[in-house]
């Protein structure tokens, strides 16, 4: 019989990311396909928005350093605010969620033509970016080893 050895197994490399990340990471996911579900922009992009700031919430929940001083303990920050300190390469991506966080106040409070729906489309897109891009940085891919031989169900070559 030609296969692997039945005694080898591949090895898993832990996720470097801790399990509260990956659930935030799988939350803004969800939150992501549910946004392009709805109906209007207002909650098209409400949902976008929180899709990203569960990602940024995912860096903070791996690379946040709890504040050090009572001042700044005292002084409540948004993750936009807090994630270019935590993560410096996510700045400009900080920087754009954080100017679109207004417009999703007044589109979840229902106020009419708070996005449009090229606003809400393009924020769906780039909180989509942002999440494979966070995902790349925090999570492992595992590595598995390559097959050394083809596989049961192809056809192998025939000798002479």
């Amino acid at each position: 019989m030609h296969g692997p050895p039945s005694d080898v197994h591949p090895v898993l490399r832990r996720a470097s990311a801790p399990p509260a990340a990956l659930d935030l990471l799988a939350q803004a996911q969800h939150g992501l396909d549910e946004a392009v579900s709805h109906q209007t922009p207002n909650e098209r992009y409400a949902a976008a928005h929180l899709a990203a700031l569960r990602t940024a919430a995912a860096v903070l929940a791996v690379r946040g350093r709890p504040e050090t001083t009572p001042r700044r303990r005292a002084r409540i920050r948004s993750a936009w605010e807090v994630l270019p300190e935590a993560a410096p390469e996510l700045t400009e991506w900080s920087a754009l969620f954080a100017s679109g966080a207004r417009r999703r106040a007044r589109a979840e409070a229902g106020i009419a033509g708070a996005a449009t729906w090229r606003d809400a489309d393009d924020l769906v897109r780039e909180a989509g970016v942002f999440l494979r891009l966070v995902e790349r940085m925090l999570v492992h891919q595992p590595a598995l080893p390559q097959p050394r031989v083809a596989p049961v169900d192809e056809p192998q070559p025939r000798a002479g």
